[in-house]
């Protein structure tokens, strides 16, 4: 099985694929790889290899144009032509002619274009003790199965009412993460308790129901 992972440049999903037996996996962006793996990473237009024969594809298309938290910066200057550009790029990638596509995105404006999500999941439903709710398009593929429940700490608000908190949020709720130039960056990268389950649950299951 030779396995796409388009938009990512840390390699987490690909070598989490690659662990598997019969599965050969290559990620794509931009920029160069984080891990070093040059011999499994492509350097370019994702939209350029589309069509070399993949019978799976994980996206990760950039979320900051995209994304809830983003989006009212728009309303405020940026304006919306970023946004429509994200839009497009991120239908592209879901209509391509690859039997078996998974496209990851933060909750924000994305549905609008391709449809509701096949489901949201969190890293705290696979082992990692962290908030960040993300939604999965899934076509020709299983919904994810949570590996490990990872509960928060109970913050008590001052109106005397209870919130569950995990380890990168504020008590208010906020990410812990400081701001600077690789916060995007760092905030895209898949929690690898996450990439393990899409590699072994979205690729394996769906082959062994084949």
């Amino acid at each position: 099985m030779r396995v796409l992972v388009a938009c990512e440049r840390s390699g987490i999903v690909r070598e989490a694929c690659n662990r598997l037996a019969g599965v050969t996996a290559y990620s794509c962006d931009l920029e160069p790889c984080e891990d070093g793996r040059i011999d499994y990473h492509i350097v370019g237009d994702v939209r350029d290899v589309l069509d070399d024969g993949w019978d799976a594809m994980f996206c990760f298309p950039e979320c900051r144009y995209l994304s809830g938290s983003g989006l009212h910066w728009n309303n405020r200057g940026r304006g919306w032509e970023k946004t429509e550009a994200a839009l497009d790029f991120a239908e592209f990638l879901w209509n391509a002619s690859i039997p078996r596509i998974c496209l990851e995105n933060p909750v924000g404006i994305l549905w609008r274009r391709i449809g509701r999500p096949s489901q949201s999941i969190q890293p705290y439903q696979f082992g990692h003790d962290a908030s960040k709710r993300t939604c999965l398009w899934l076509k020709n593929m299983p919904r994810l199965r949570p590996t490990k429940f990872v509960p928060g700490r109970i913050v008590t608000r001052a109106d005397g009412s209870t919130v569950e908190r995990w380890a990168n949020q504020t008590d208010s709720g906020q990410n812990r993460l400081p701001p600077g130039e690789t916060r995007s960056i760092d905030r895209a990268r898949t929690y690898p308790g996450i990439a393990d389950a899409m590699a072994t649950q979205l690729l394996m299951r769906k082959r062994r129901a084949a």
